[in-house]
């Protein structure tokens, strides 16, 4: 079994070298460090550089859109060339917080979407909204039906939408990630989703270190819990766990296609 944690954040409270031996111990032998500002992007640059199965993404999430200053993805041109650059994000919008404003959130990800069609690398897609509200949904995909027009690629990572917002994206082309939030009781959205997601474009992530699985819910998350979300969906899926572990690490190499197996 060869997991791949699509979607971990990395704050440094340890060394690579040690976080990446625990997850690799339950499986997970591949990593995707976000980033979500750039301080964050470089820490996880730095991380990617000393683990030969790790890549980085780039970013700035929506939270801190406002603080992002006019040509906030100018700031990023030191990752352009790096080998371990697999993703531009997390970007998107999130209406549930509103930490920054909603006009400043579209347009910084629409730059950074601009950015990841000039560098040809996919987007982690950061969507979230008020309870049972769709704006976010609504705004994200007419910003995403451009950039996919234009030969964009993206997932929307930890997707927790209905089965509606599922397809539509879909028809984008979206792969769709998976976090440990299918294995809590309650959320019956996300088992549902997962009957209309094709196998071919489903990922497996962590949000490390939010949204630990049952049973470590309550705890600080790991990419070594991976595999709990990896049973979940199997199980959801009437698939067995190296099955589901062969298919989505399959995936993350197609969606990531700039990286290649060490």
């Amino acid at each position: 079994m060869a997991l791949f944690d699509t979607h971990f954040h990395y704050y440094g409270a340890v060394k690579p070298s040690e976080y990446y031996d625990r997850a690799a111990g339950f499986g997970v032998k591949y990593l995707l460090a976000a980033g979500s500002t750039l301080e964050e992007s470089r820490r996880s640059m730095q991380f990617a550089e000393e683990i030969e199965n790790s890549w980085f993404s780039c970013g700035i999430h929506p939270h801190e859109a406002e603080k992002a200053g006019n040509n906030p993805a100018s700031a990023f041109e030191e990752f352009r060339k790096h080998q371990k650059l697999a993703a531009i994000g997390e970007i998107g919008l999130d209406y549930f917080y509103e930490h920054s404003e909603r006009k400043i959130q579209r347009k910084v990800f629409g730059e950074f979407l601009k950015t990841a069609l000039d560098w040809k690398r996919p987007a982690i897609v950061h969507c979230r909204d008020k309870d049972d509200s769709y704006d976010a949904y609504s705004d994200s995909f007419d910003i995403l039906k451009d950039f996919s027009s234009g030969g964009g690629r993206f997932v929307v990572h930890c997707f927790a939408g209905d089965t509606a917002w599922a397809e539509k994206f879909l028809e984008l082309g979206a792969f769709l990630g998976i976090t440990g939030i299918v294995t809590f009781p309650k959320a019956v959205n996300i088992r549902e989703t997962l009957k209309v997601i094709p196998m071919e474009r489903l990922l497996l992530e962590t949000d490390t270190p939010y949204l630990a699985p049952i049973p470590y819910r309550g705890k600080e998350n790991h990419s070594a819990y991976l595999v709990e979300t990896a049973k979940k969906t199997a199980e959801e899926k009437n698939l067995s766990l190296d099955e589901i572990s062969s298919i989505t690490t399959a995936n993350a190499f197609k969606f990531f296609s700039s990286i290649k197996k060490g």
